[in-house]
């Protein structure tokens, strides 16, 4: 399990209404070397002084900043949205885990971690409803079913370029 890393779409601080088939909770799993996401990930990383600048100016009508942070402990690795996030005193970040670990038993749904910056795999916010950034999901709707990707992108306003 340790090869392969968990991208979790839930993004728990939407209040958009949803259908009552769709589970917003999907987990949707890649091998850590797939290079669509491993490109995702780099795309973040590469933009992440971009975003923790927007984050820091506090912008009107910019909210819901997230980061992505990998986990990993003796059962494998796994990638969980936090928020909200700040960053600490020593330079490093703490936040609330957003999604319900389903490989990783270090940490639990709800809980206050500790990260540093190459933990962080992807970024992402809303302005005017539209959701910038989130390169892994954009990765992940390469190879999902479009009316999957129609719903998240209708019901959830990610923009992927």
């Amino acid at each position: 399990m340790n090869n392969i890393f968990t991208t979790l779409i839930l993004l728990l601080f939407m209040q958009t209404a949803y259908s009552e088939s769709r589970d917003e909770n999907e987990i949707v799993w890649a091998h850590e070397e797939d290079p669509v996401m491993v490109e995702a990930i780099k795309n973040a990383r590469k933009t992440l002084g971009g975003f923790l600048q927007k984050y820091a100016e506090n912008i009107p009508n910019v909210n819901s900043y997230k980061l992505k942070v990998m986990v990993t402990d003796s059962n494998g690795t796994e990638h969980f949205w936090v928020t909200p996030f700040r960053t600490t005193k020593d330079g490093g970040y703490e936040g609330v885990l957003s999604n319900e670990p389903r490989i990783v038993k270090s940490v639990s749904y709800g809980q206050m971690i500790k990260f540093d910056k190459q933990m962080i795999s992807d970024w992402g916010y809303v302005e005017g409803g539209k959701q910038i950034g989130s390169f892994t999901i954009c990765a992940l709707f390469k190879t999902m079913p479009k009316e999957q990707v129609e719903y998240y992108k209708t019901n959830h306003g990610f923009v992927c370029q």
